[in-house]
């Protein structure tokens, strides 16, 4: 189950009307300023039920999260489907063709996604070509960047709240 949600600054539950604003705003801005996208994947007991969780940034605002449990999975399997979930959401939204940059905590995934690093683990390779094709279709500028699991506990949350939410 995918869910995306939406915040206002006020955190009041979204209306239709300020769903369609903010998506009207994020249209006309969209080339002023670069996307941020926090993504995370975790699989407990490795592997095991595995989720993703991704915070979409734009002008310091979080404009949608998103969670989903995955099934059983390894956890670099889940980081994976995190950009991959992350992207296809930016898409939904308008911001194909905009600057983004992907923030994930996953040194193994930023740098096969960058070219620097090769993908050595079988199941990963169809993961890394969803995620390249997807680059090339509709994000031909964007960047990986790999940061520190402290300034990707947004992202972290989500994985935790889908797992826990799944009864894992």
């Amino acid at each position: 189950m995918h869910i995306a949600r939406f915040r206002t600054k006020a955190r009041t539950t979204p209306t239709r009307h300020s769903f369609r604003t903010r998506r009207i705003h994020l249209r006309y801005n969209r080339m002023m300023e670069r996307v941020t996208i926090y993504t995370d994947g975790g699989a407990r007991n490795n592997p095991g039920p595995a989720a993703a969780g991704a915070v979409i940034m734009h002008g310091g605002e979080a404009v949608t999260e998103i969670k989903q449990y995955l099934g059983p999975q390894t956890n670099n399997w889940a980081e994976y489907e995190a950009v991959a979930l992350a992207l296809a959401e930016a898409k939904r939204l308008g911001l194909n063709g905009t600057p983004i940059e992907v923030r994930l905590d996953s040194k193994l995934v930023a740098e096969q996604l960058m070219g620097n690093w090769k993908i050595k683990e079988p199941t990963l390779k169809p993961q890394w070509a969803k995620v390249r094709a997807m680059m090339a279709a509709d994000f031909p500028d964007i960047t990986f960047t790999h940061i520190p699991r402290e300034q990707n506990k947004e992202a972290d949350r989500l994985v935790n709240e889908a797992l826990d939410e799944a009864g894992h």
